[in-house]
């Protein structure tokens, strides 16, 4: 499918704001809406904002229905996610992938946001941008957060490279250099849709994967099933972005991530490195998911070799 991207977006612009997965409270949402306007832009609020069920934001139908109307809506020019949480993968088969195709916005959120990037990338061909989300707004974002991610949708220009400092790029897996779409987001999410018709497509494709919470066992189990399942080994290169894993148990014995990343990663001889300042983590730096990028797994780059809206 051909790749479509979105228009850039500007100043006094109106943002629609969704929950698709898991509810915020009143007063974080109150905070972090009132600085997301501070920065310049007209908001427009779906109805999952204010809702919530259980652990959702809302029924699976008003989720669902919130994405396809900001994508109807001539007014809306992007749409911010508040949070992620739990709940994408359950809408999945009700959003209008032939509209969102037709009427392509900036389209931003990460974590569990992760299922709805890998299904409007497969089925709509939309460039949409991996990047932080509005809740976090209700605390002090760390200063390259929110300016990468508008240079990213505001600009077409090429970003160009993320270069990791030494302090913060962990290891080289694999040395080398790849080319190839962006693809990616959270391990978790990525492994959920396995098996079903919006699972991820890796094949000569920079691979990214972030997670938190998880213990190395857990990370250890989900990286072999993506191994299993053939995703890693067709992939052009890897770059394993923030992992904070829970800590393990007192006297339980554990691999270190370290570990379970050579263990698994290194025998493929695919170009990999860790420590890319990208999902549960300041910054959170922006992945715009569908575009051609360069890897420089031996330095610690990534590079953007086009940019991600006209």
């Amino acid at each position: 499918m051909r790749l479509v991207k979105p228009k850039a977006l500007s100043l006094g612009d109106t943002i629609g704001v969704i929950a698709p997965a898991s509810p915020v409270l009143d007063k974080v949402a109150r905070t972090a809406l009132t600085a997301l306007q501070d920065f310049g832009f007209n908001l427009k609020l779906g109805d999952t904002v204010s809702a919530q069920y259980g652990y959702l934001a809302g029924s699976d139908q008003l989720r669902a229905n919130d994405i396809n109307r900001m994508f109807a809506d001539p007014e809306v020019k992007a749409i911010f996610c508040m949070r992620g949480g739990y709940g994408t993968p359950r809408i999945l088969e009700a959003i209008d992938y032939d509209l969102i195709r037709r009427c392509p916005k900036v389209f931003v959120g990460y974590s569990d946001i992760t299922a709805l990037h890998l299904a409007i990338l497969k089925y709509a061909g939309l460039v949409t941008f991996h990047g932080p989300m509005i809740a976090e707004l209700a605390n002090e974002p760390a200063p390259m957060t929110w300016p990468t991610l508008f240079q990213h949708v505001m600009d077409p220009c090429p970003w160009g490279r993320y270069v990791e400092p030494k302090d913060m790029l962990q290891c080289v897996m694999t040395p080398g250099m790849a080319t190839g779409p962006l693809v990616g987001g959270n391990l978790s999410l990525i492994c959920a849709t396995l098996g079903t018709p919006y699972e991820i497509e890796t094949t000569g494709r920079i691979l990214f994967l972030e997670d938190v919470g998880e213990e190395p066992y857990a990370i250890d189990r989900m990286l072999s099933q993506l191994k299993l399942a053939g995703k890693l080994q067709v992939s052009a290169g890897i770059v394993l972005a923030d992992f904070d894993p829970a800590p393990s148990p007192p006297k339980k014995k554990s691999l270190t991530l370290e570990q379970v990343f050579a263990d698994i990663l290194k025998p493929l001889g695919i170009p990999c490195y860790y420590g890319l300042k990208a999902g549960h983590c300041d910054p959170n730096l922006t992945m715009p998911i569908g575009v051609e990028t360069r890897l420089n797994a031996a330095e610690g780059w990534i590079e953007f070799l086009e940019g991600g809206v006209v």
